[in-house]
């Protein structure tokens, strides 16, 4: 398969054909078992991975669900599993649907690895399971992509009480970990779990899901629409805008937010709050927390929107927030949202504070009282929170832009061929 001769630049100091060059001839078998593309965190991680390992110079076959929205990935055959009738939306984390789902990936992988011979497989999150007892079988180097516990996923969404399932979960990762060839990590406390299953070992390397530039859809030029939209006639230009993007699962916190931005309301009078994201019957119900909460003319909530719109929204923020109340794997918005340089409000959990500081951002506790304290101090000290954004935005940039994901992938590839290089920063 030919590779898309048009690459951009990788690193300062490195050659574009130089990189290809090295990863000549390299095959790849990506087994994502998610609903490819869809506008959510996995499948967002499996795109910016396959890109940037075709921009690299890997001829990459990627092998998905039936479900989901074409992409254009210059150098990328996509194939898909039947589109199983019946089974509606798929849903984040683990499901009945995903269990069938996942028996036809197995039967796929099987079928296009006796067909092919690959380099390595990069699996992820579940597809390590089948893809870590295939690896003596056909010879492949194993790339596990973590991310997440799985096991500690069955109590996190519900799927079962069973303390035998979650031990033969956790007994199949830690196989898996100890198997894998590869295993990237995606934040610090998943870096940490499996520091301590295998060591500090080379092969484990932490990158973030920190670049999110424009998802190329199949048929679409990928330019930005520089049309007027629904949001410039929504919002008055001259009203400080408080804004959340992203889904609206229970963990998200948004019961907190509303809330805790009727109480700031009482400091900043003027000022909305627009909520972007959410299926139509989790709109329904933040519209109705919001007439609740006496919000009815002050709160926009728009559902779901492209990514460029989410990005318009973002950069129209005044305050950008994360309210979210639980969890402990960074959310991939985090990175956007620092990249932007704007004040960001965010609740003082695990899941923020391995990334962010008091010096980034305005750290509240999980609660409408703290929330509102936070809104209110980012919205009424406009030179502090300044100082917070352009310190938000340095630390991106040396830490989290596209330069560093791309070299921390050069050197995962190096790893897989058996090249070892220093001066990787975690």
């Amino acid at each position: 398969m030919a590779v898309c001769p048009l690459r951009r630049p990788l690193v300062a100091g490195d050659n574009q054909n130089e990189n290809e060059a090295r990863n000549a001839h390299m095959k790849a078998l990506v087994v994502a078992p998610q609903p490819f593309f869809s506008p959510r965190g996995t499948p967002f991680s499996v795109y910016y991975r396959t890109l940037v390992m075709a921009e690299l110079g890997i001829e990459i076959d990627l092998l998905t669900y039936g479900q989901g929205q074409d992409v254009d990935l210059p150098g990328v055959r996509i194939v898909r599993i039947p589109n199983v009738p019946g089974l509606g939306e798929i849903k984040t984390g683990p499901s009945m649907p995903k269990v069938l789902l996942d028996a036809l990936m197995f039967i796929w992988t099987v079928g296009m690895l006796i067909r092919r011979r690959y380099d390595f497989v990069h699996a992820h999150e579940e597809a390590v399971f089948f893809c870590r007892f295939l690896k003596p079988l056909f010879g492949f180097r194993l790339v596990y992509d973590m991310h997440s516990s799985l096991p500690q996923q069955l109590d996190n969404f519900e799927f079962s009480k069973s303390k035998t399932l979650k031990a033969l979960f956790s007994k199949l990762e830690s196989s898996s970990l100890k198997a894998a060839d590869a295993v990237i990590t995606i934040c610090p406390d998943l870096s940490d779990y499996v520091i301590g299953e295998i060591g500090d070992s080379p092969k484990h390397v932490l990158i973030e899901n920190s670049i999110f530039e424009p998802v190329r859809l199949a048929g679409m030029s990928g330019q930005r629409n520089e049309q007027p939209t629904a949001l410039d006639v929504e919002i008055p230009a001259d009203r400080p805008l408080v804004v959340y993007a992203g889904t609206f699962e229970r963990y998200q916190g948004l019961d907190i937010l509303i809330p805790a931005f009727a109480e700031a309301k009482r400091s900043c009078p003027d000022a909305v709050l627009l909520m972007a994201g959410g299926t139509p019957q989790q709109v329904s119900e933040m519209k109705e927390l919001a007439r609740r909460c006496g919000l009815d003319e002050d709160v926009i909530i728009i559902g779901r929107v492209p990514q460029m719109e989410a990005k318009r929204i973002n950069n129209a923020a005044t305050v950008l927030t994360s309210p979210r109340s639980s969890g402990t794997n960074t959310p991939l918005k985090l990175y956007e949202q620092l990249s932007l340089g704007k004040p960001l409000v965010a609740t003082r959990i695990y899941s923020h504070t391995q990334v962010l500081s008091e010096d980034v951002a305005f750290l509240v506790e999980p609660s409408a009282e703290d929330m509102a304290r936070g809104i209110t101090a980012a919205l009424t000290n406009p030179d502090l929170a300044a100082a917070k954004g352009r310190a938000a935005r340095a630390m991106y940039e040396s830490k989290y832009s596209r330069p560093v994901y791309e070299r921390k992938m050069k050197v995962l590839l190096d790893r897989i061929k058996g090249v070892e290089e220093v001066g990787l920063a975690q």
